[in-house]
């Protein structure tokens, strides 16, 4: 290799490796149960040691008006103008599994957080807090129990 290329290399890895070592992808996988009803309105989101909110991962359900009966989320986050930026997609079906991506902070693995998930289904009771799991090494790859319409969610740290 050239001293050039090799200078370049560097630089490269210099400017990579930090933004690696302060972030890690968490994917959230949501199994529902056969509730037998319409698609579920998931909100996926995080809260902080205090149970404030501290940012939205993931909301499945494409209806603004239905929001509000993500009690939780929707109280939580309302001051959030950014809550939905990116971050929406259809409703899941009964049985169906909800998978989610996204980039957190290391800071906030293992620091007090939790990981919610608030559930909604058309003309069957609401679910604020369905399920909390603390966002904790010791909690990722184990599956836990929601309340009413989910079976399980699992997260995973890469």
């Amino acid at each position: 290799m050239t001293k050039p290329l090799l200078t370049t290399l560097a630089a490269a890895c210099a400017l990579a490796l930090p933004a690696l070592a302060h972030s890690r992808q968490v994917t959230l996988t949501a199994q529902l149960k056969n509730y037998g009803g319409d698609g579920a309105y998931l909100a996926a989101y995080l809260t902080d040691a205090k149970g404030a909110y501290a940012g939205t991962l993931w909301v499945a359900g494409g209806k603004a008006k239905y929001y509000k009966s993500l009690s939780d989320w929707n109280r939580l986050s309302s001051g959030d103008a950014k809550r939905l930026n990116g971050v929406t997609g259809a409703s899941v079906g009964a049985g169906r599994t909800l998978k989610v991506t996204a980039n957190l902070a290391d800071a906030l693995i293992d620091a007090g957080y939790e990981i919610r998930i608030d559930a909604a289904v058309e003309k069957m009771r609401d679910s604020p807090s369905e399920i909390r799991v603390p966002l904790s090494t010791g909690n990722a790859g184990k599956p836990q129990a929601g309340k009413q319409y989910i079976q399980s969610l699992t997260f995973q740290l890469q």
